[in-house]
């Protein structure tokens, strides 16, 4: 019986180190946020906006308070603040700008009398600015030019605590109603922001995140990388995959051992290799390829604890998809569609030549067996025309592939081998088809 109860002390005392030690590891990645000095003094200005956002509560599709540029030029000097106070150091107009054009590809107008420009995180090519705070449906960022910084749209009570310095206008929204009617007439319910349960904790993740965001992409303060990830991963995952963001090898080798192939999206897999402009054009990830070569490596398929031993197979489940003539993607031109693809396969085909694996073979994928099978006559021409794309090798793996391209077709696509229609193998098939 002792020793049960030993053994049960033991079991609980351990559980209760790890629990600490997790606790203790996020707490690494926890910043210490200064609350704005701006926040903490009484401003006018900011007190009347503040009142009407108070009226109405929070935003909402039924709301009928309309967010404007006054919402956010209120609350802008209160966020240029709260950056000094944390750190952030102001860059200049032309540093600011050259970062914009890097990171998000748009271009800040010097002549323009606009105080922001608009990022859409949803569709990078609508540029239009867009005044309501983010949700489920409507997610984006604004530029706040000359500050020289990038902020959402923050409803004031998501980034100054209210109770505290503006006691009047807390107040009124205790005696405030909790319906209103709408335009028809009918009593619609809406939800005020002192009713928020985790208000404090929101506005505390809004300012760690305003912050972190600025440090990272402005400062290049890599200590911001690791909180991001944890806690603004649709965001720092946008930067890559929507706007083609891949100067940061940390950053994208994150994205890309996150994203695997999935049926119900498969297109998002291809925004690791490519992204097309919002001019119509089709950038092509160079980098992408350079950290798959460093991650996938023979040694690693045979470890059932590495995901990346799966990167061929999400390559060529894409491969099938974006080839497959039946596909539609994105109004992407025939000649852009063929350079995707030869260097996709361009990178892929090279583990058939590798013999550091334990078969001693190399890759059994054919993947340039399978581009062979998919392309047709026009998209063989495009190949040719563009010679290979200037791709090393890539005519001779071409060439090499036309006994793959037989055995996907006859083993795989069409579907016909099985126990009593065995595929001719490479001798045999070489001795009908000789290499010309």
């Amino acid at each position: 019986m002792k020793h049960r109860i030993l053994m049960s002390l033991l079991f609980i005392s351990s559980a209760l180190v790890s629990c600490q030690d997790k606790k203790a590891e996020n707490n690494k990645n926890v910043t210490t946020i200064t609350e704005s000095s701006a926040g903490l003094q009484f401003n006018q200005d900011v007190n009347t906006m503040l009142k009407k956002q108070l009226e109405y509560g929070k935003p909402s599709f039924d709301n009928p308070y309309q967010y404007s540029d006054k919402d956010l030029e209120v609350a802008t000097p209160i966020l240029n603040q709260l950056l000094l106070d944390n750190g952030y150091k102001a860059i200049s107009n032309e540093e600011f700008s050259n970062k914009i054009k890097q990171i998000f590809n748009r271009i800040i107008d010097k002549n323009s009398t606009s105080k922001f420009l608009y990022i859409n995180l949803v569709d990078k090519c609508d540029k239009e600015l867009n005044f309501f705070p983010n949700n489920a449906e409507n997610n984006g960022v604004f530029v706040v030019k000359n500050q020289n910084f990038i902020t959402d749209l923050y409803p004031l009570p998501l980034i100054i605590d209210y109770q505290k310095t503006y006691s009047e206008a807390a107040q009124e929204e205790n005696s405030a109603s909790k319906n209103y009617k709408d335009a028809n007439g009918n009593e619609v319910k809406k939800y005020l922001w002192k009713d928020m349960s985790n208000l404090k904790e929101q506005r505390k993740k809004n300012i760690q995140t305003l912050v972190a965001r600025n440090l990272y992409l402005f400062n290049d303060n890599k200590a911001q990388y690791k909180w991001l990830t944890l806690n603004d991963s649709y965001f720092m995952e946008a930067l890559v995959k929507t706007f083609g963001y891949t100067q940061d090898i940390d950053l994208l080798k994150w994205v890309i051992e996150r994203t695997k192939f999935d049926k119900k999206d498969p297109s998002d897999y291809g925004k690791l290799f490519w992204v097309k402009q919002c001019d119509e054009t089709v950038k092509i990830h160079a980098s992408t390829f350079k950290i798959l070569q460093k991650i996938y490596t023979p040694d690693i398929t045979n470890d059932m604890s590495n995901e990346n031993r799966f990167i061929l197979d999400n390559i060529k489940n894409y491969l099938e998809y974006f080839a497959d003539f039946n596909n539609k993607e994105a109004s992407v031109s025939k000649e852009d569609k063929v350079k995707i693809l030869a260097n996709i396969v361009y990178f892929s085909e090279q583990y058939k030549y590798d013999k550091r694996y334990v078969s001693g073979y190399g890759d059994n994928s054919k993947m340039m067996g399978r581009l062979r099978f998919f392309l047709d006559q026009d998209e063989v021409n495009i190949l040719q025309k563009n010679n290979y794309f200037n791709l090393p090798k890539f005519k001779e793996w071409w060439d090499n592939a036309d006994y793959d391209e037989y055995f996907v077709e006859e083993c795989e696509y069409n579907g016909t081998c099985g126990p009593d229609n065995q595929p001719m193998n490479v001798t045999e098939w070489r001795k009908q088809h000789p290499k010309k």
